[in-house]
């Protein structure tokens, strides 16, 4: 499980990148300045948690217990849920589609995912101390 934490969070930096690079050039000239933070909290968020993931993936190759691997679930779909929703609610902006400020109710779910995976991360740590 380590090794496919580390794949898929290399995979989403390499799209956190592209996404990023997308939003600083195509994206500020049909984007207002706050839908383009929104935005940019989106790449930044992915970033943060693709780092999340990437150290859990080292976590487990050192030591596997189910909390790690709880965590690194967590911030996958935080990653989705959070900074996903916040792409969504950019890109159909940008395209012109109104009336999906809705939208924003997911990504509150995607923030708690990263908190709880934080906190699993923790657990981890605290149940592999346990165990030495």
């Amino acid at each position: 499980m380590g090794n496919q934490f580390l794949k898929i969070s290399f995979i989403l930096a390499a799209l956190a990148v592209g996404l990023g690079a997308f939003g600083a050039h195509a994206l500020r000239e049909m984007l207002d300045e706050r839908s383009l933070q929104t935005y940019q909290t989106a790449v930044l968020y992915q970033f943060f948690h693709v780092f999340a993931l990437a150290l859990t993936g080292l976590l487990i190759k050192q030591n596997h217990n189910s909390w790690y691997k709880r965590a690194g679930y967590l911030f996958m779909t935080g990653i989705v849920l959070f900074s996903g929703s916040l792409y969504t609610l950019s890109f159909l902006k940008a395209a012109g589609i109104e009336g999906i400020n809705w939208m924003g109710a997911i990504t509150p779910f995607g923030g708690v995912c990263f908190i709880v995976g934080w906190i699993g991360l923790l657990l981890g740590l605290r149940t592999s101390s346990v165990n030495e």
